[in-house]
């Protein structure tokens, strides 16, 4: 029979270093794993990251379960038997933070509006849970955190325990356990009573602050972003940054920025609608210039640094003021656009024109019967290309 890992962390999750032996060496996805008598290292579960740390003053990349044993994996082997694992705590303390804070967060929810928590997700930066409601509303959301923050200046005691399974019908647990036998239990003194094998901390002040970031609905349920402890403080820190850098921006106080930058929105919206009408005027002149200008029905044409908008708007204003064929090539950066267009009533399809063209520029594109746009990355036949389309054109207008 294989001899379990003694968890360490469930006796005491502040502990840090722990010694122990070596069960068994083995392999991981080609890098060096142990298994050891005891451990304070939390394998990765329940939604819960693994920890970190060194076995040996060797890093320590993932930490599973496997058959009720704990695998290490590392960076490189380890040659001792006698181990020395020092876990990172500035890591474990930041999980608890997250861990503990969710279940304050679920209860919150189900106390509230008897919303169960489906599933939990504690990431690097931040953390998730997926709460079976339909719709909520923000100052609902706002009710909710104040619950859970009440719980966390309360500074409640917790305490973590195991039962047997049959022992579960008098506990007043938030959801039924998964699993079966030895039952671990994570109390929140007259609050919250779940079934965890995760680190959690011994008062709820030591949460610091639970904030709900933003919400989104996923699969008819609404998944909550939110943040505890230190990462709520530096998410405050660099908020709290970019507010007064906004408020000096904008000479305006923190409490203004917001009427302030509504009102640059408004002036923005109206200025682009009058550059629009300004840019729609010069189009239409300068097509008028390109008729006036041009010596027969091809009118065609090179530019640079012009928006590839910009061009076909041309074109268009062009055959609409009468019979022309309008073959235009743009340069800009690294690719090369071409718009091609033609008056409906020439009788033209310029959708003939993309096989032509494509393969000399290295393109994509099409459009309809009096429209082609194609991009490509060869600029260099650019010029080449506009001739091949010109000779094209003018061979089917003089037949």
């Amino acid at each position: 029979m294989n001899k379990q890992t003694k968890r360490l962390y469930f006796e005491n999750p502040y502990q840090v270093e722990f010694d122990a032996k070596i069960i068994e060496k083995t392999t991981y996805e080609e890098k060096s794993a142990l298994i050891l008598d005891k451990t304070c290292f939390y394998p990765e579960s329940g939604g819960q990251p693994s920890d970190k740390g060194t076995i040996n003053k060797v890093k320590v990349i993932k930490v599973l379960e496997k058959n009720s044993r704990i695998l290490h994996v590392l960076e490189e082997d380890v040659f001792s038997e006698d181990i020395k694992g020092i876990i990172d705590w500035i890591v474990r303390f930041d999980y608890m933070q997250q861990h503990t804070g969710q279940h304050i967060l679920s209860q919150s929810f189900d106390e509230i509006y008897n919303a169960e928590t489906l599933s939990f997700h504690l990431g690097h930066e931040i953390s998730s849970v997926e709460i079976d409601l339909r719709k909520i509303t923000e100052e609902e959301v706002e009710k909710i955190e104040r619950l859970a923050n009440e719980i966390v200046f309360q500074d409640r005691e917790i305490k973590t325990y195991f039962i047997q399974e049959e022992e579960t019908q008098s506990v007043p647990l938030r959801k039924p356990p998964k699993k079966k036998g030895l039952i671990r239990i994570v109390e929140i003194s007259d609050f919250d009573y779940s079934a965890c094998g995760g680190t959690h901390l011994r008062r709820t002040g030591e949460v610091g602050i639970i904030k709900i970031l933003k919400l989104e609905r996923i699969r008819n349920n609404v998944r909550f972003e939110f943040l505890c402890g230190k990462r709520a403080l530096q998410d405050y820190t660099r908020k709290n940054r970019d507010l007064r850098h906004l408020s000096n921006k904008l000479s305006v106080s923190e409490g203004e920025i917001l009427n302030s930058f509504e009102k640059l929105v408004l002036e923005l919206k109206a200025q682009k609608k009058k550059n629009k009408n300004t840019q729609e005027k010069l189009i239409q002149y300068e097509a008028q210039e390109a008729i006036q200008g041009a010596k027969e029905k091809i009118i065609k044409e090179i530019y640079s640094g012009r928006n590839p908008e910009e061009v076909r708007s041309l074109a268009l204003n062009i055959i609409k003021k009468g019979e022309y064929v309008v073959l235009y090539g743009l340069r800009a950066e690294k690719r090369v656009h071409l718009v091609l267009a033609s008056s409906e009533t020439l009788d033209i399809d310029m959708r003939e024109l993309v096989p032509i063209v494509i393969p000399m520029i290295k393109g994509k594109g099409g459009g309809s019967p009096s429209l082609v746009q194609i991009a490509g990355e060869d600029p260099e036949n650019l010029e080449l290309a506009l001739d091949r389309a010109y000779e094209y054109i003018n061979n089917r207008l003089v037949s």
